[in-house]
């Protein structure tokens, strides 16, 4: 049997589906699983032992269609359920099944503030699309293998080597940062020596975080690379970090997580940290909150309480244990 599963985007996204794709191969091991994606995201199942094959969406939707008939599909799993995974479905006419998004119900969560998605984690929902093929979860975490060997001493200061805490201060969206003064003040209190971890987007926002605090934090934002920023938080004792990619890759380690939210909310998109033993959210209960689901470049209402507010004593108290 040869079986294609899709999830073109994002990088969280693309994480959840690792279990996924472990489970059919494993549980189905005469099965042939090949996978795609976009380029941008071809990172995440580098090296994935469980995939026989990693296409790349194409830059035409009709490329794509051509090399998915090349290749002779028993069967579709669709984990994006988009307009264009159903017109790869209809087109190629391969039997499917497809991740369900629940929209109308995140609209209406989002618009009025009701709870009516049910806390089912993304990767329970995605596994409910490859149940048809006798696909039960195996309960266990989310998979990322690091490309190459790194070592400690050629990524960090002496002062940092021997422990550390990561920080993952970037996010695609402001609504998902920290403001710097917060972080300055966590930072401080923390027991253990700092790593910032980001991309150049947030590299100033890490180095007047360092003028703050001293030689205790070092600012790696911008200066390692995706798959050695993966590499350090594979090593660190604790991780706090946002909504983002690096936060969820670093799932795939069970390290203790502090995972922050602000405008956003772990229920609505079902990205909780996932199967990691030690977890604190770190988030706060507000009548304007979520005001998006992925994330906005401001504050609808200019007071950004949904950071500022957060209670700093509970990170730093579940940090420094």
């Amino acid at each position: 049997m040869k079986i294609l599963v899709i999830r073109f985007s994002s990088m969280g996204d693309i994480i959840y589906t690792t279990p996924v794709v472990r489970c059919l191969k494993k549980q189905l091991p005469d099965a042939e699983v090949h996978f795609i994606t976009k380029p941008a995201f071809k990172y995440i199942y580098d090296n994935n032992p469980y995939v026989d094959k990693l296409l790349l969406l194409k830059p035409t939707l009709k490329e794509t269609i051509q090399d998915i008939r090349a290749e002779g599909y028993d069967y579709i799993v669709d984990l994006h359920n988009n307009l264009r995974t159903a017109l790869i479905k209809l087109r190629t006419r391969v039997p499917s099944s497809t991740y369900h998004k629940q929209t109308i119900l995140k609209w209406l969560s989002l618009k009025f503030k009701w709870k009516l998605v049910p806390p089912v984690h993304l990767v329970d929902r995605y596994m409910k699309a490859a149940e048809v093929l006798g696909v039960k979860n195996d309960g266990q975490p989310i998979d990322y293998y690091i490309k190459a060997q790194h070592q400690l001493n050629t990524l960090l200061p002496a002062t940092h080597q021997s422990g550390f805490v990561a920080f993952v201060i970037g996010a695609t969206h402001f609504t998902k940062r920290m403001p710097n003064d917060k972080i300055i003040s966590i930072c401080k209190e923390i027991n253990l020596p700092v790593v910032l971890l980001g991309g150049n987007d947030v590299k100033a926002n890490g180095d007047e975080i360092i003028a703050a605090t001293g030689e205790k934090v070092y600012n790696a934002c911008g200066i390692t690379t995706l798959d050695e920023s993966v590499f350090l938080v594979s090593k660190a004792q604790k991780i706090i970090g946002f909504d983002t990619g690096l936060t969820h890759i670093a799932e795939a380690f069970d390290r203790p997580i502090v995972s922050v939210w602000g405008g956003t909310v772990p229920e609505l998109l079902g990205v909780q940290p996932y199967k990691v033993k030690d977890v604190l959210i770190a988030d706060i209960e507000l009548e304007c909150r979520p005001c998006s689901k992925f994330g906005l470049a401001a504050c609808p209402l200019g007071h950004f309480k949904c950071m500022r507010d957060i209670d700093e004593n509970q990170i730093k108290q579940f940090v420094n244990s």
